[in-house]
């Protein structure tokens, strides 16, 4: 089989797979690694994929590619809302404070407070200007906005004024989101200065509450910001596999199904 089949065919079991192996490749065209080597490495200059331990994976699993604020808001969107939907079970029925991290789960669960009595009473402490916006004309929710540097891409505070307003609070319940949920790398996100205000966010709370659809298992992103057991409860749409779901076991998170 000359290179070029080869190469068309690895990037076709790329597009279905989402990763390839070298080992795998291997035996499946019965060359050496070393010559599954040579193709992955054409294939990465040429940008059909990206190299990592023991394969390769497609251009999306990028460490540093984080979606825009339109594609992550069309993306999955049923599952976030019902992700959201069982959130709000979870918040303290009054008189408590509650950190709303960014994302567009997390500006979902506010939507719902809205128009919901979830949130009666409650203090909500947030650096995202979606989930501020949102909450703003409410009567009943006393709203603390976090300062700070605003990314475009997130419509949220970041940097060091955010970090440090951020520990000033002890809240009692925080709800957040990731980009990626992996058994050994943990929590993480694309951007280390979103990765700092994130790890913020989660040592000043009592209690942490991770928002994470499925397309979020088994993915690594650029920056760890917490580990497993840095958090209480996972709320999601899917039963987690066995690999992430014995290490959350492990770690003594609790798994909620929407």
């Amino acid at each position: 089989m000359f290179a070029e089949e080869r190469h068309r065919l690895i990037v076709e079991q790329l597009e279905a797979d989402g990763k390839v192996t070298v080992a795998q490749l291997a035996q499946r065209f019965d060359i050496t690694r070393e010559t599954v080597r040579r193709d992955l490495a054409q294939l990465e200059s040429e940008n059909y994929l990206r190299r990592v331990h023991g394969g390769a994976v497609t251009i999306t699993e990028a460490s540093t590619r984080e979606e825009s604020y339109v594609v992550r808001t069309a993306i999955h969107s049923e599952s976030k809302a019902r992700i959201a939907q069982r959130a709000l079970s979870l918040l303290p029925v009054s008189d408590a404070s509650v950190i709303i991290d960014a994302g567009t789960t997390t500006e979902i669960l506010a939507e719902r407070m809205l128009k919901s009595t979830a949130g009666t009473g409650l203090v909500v402490i947030t650096h995202a200007l979606p989930i501020a916006s949102a909450l703003v004309h409410s009567p009943d929710i006393a709203l603390e906005l976090i300062g700070g540097r605003v990314r475009g891409i997130t419509g949220a505070s970041s940097g060091a004024r955010t970090v440090q307003e951020y520990s000033q609070y002890r809240a009692d319940i925080a709800f957040i989101g990731t980009n990626g949920l992996h058994a050994g790398f943990g929590l993480s996100t694309p951007d280390p200065l979103e990765a700092a205000v994130k790890r913020a966010l989660v040592a000043s709370a009592r209690r942490v509450v991770l928002l994470a659809d499925e397309s979020k298992f088994d993915q690594e992103t650029l920056v760890c910001f917490a580990r497993l057991e840095d958090i209480d409860t996972l709320v999601t749409d899917q039963q987690p596999g066995t690999e992430l779901a014995a290490a959350l076991e492990a770690a003594d998170v609790e798994v909620v199904i929407a």
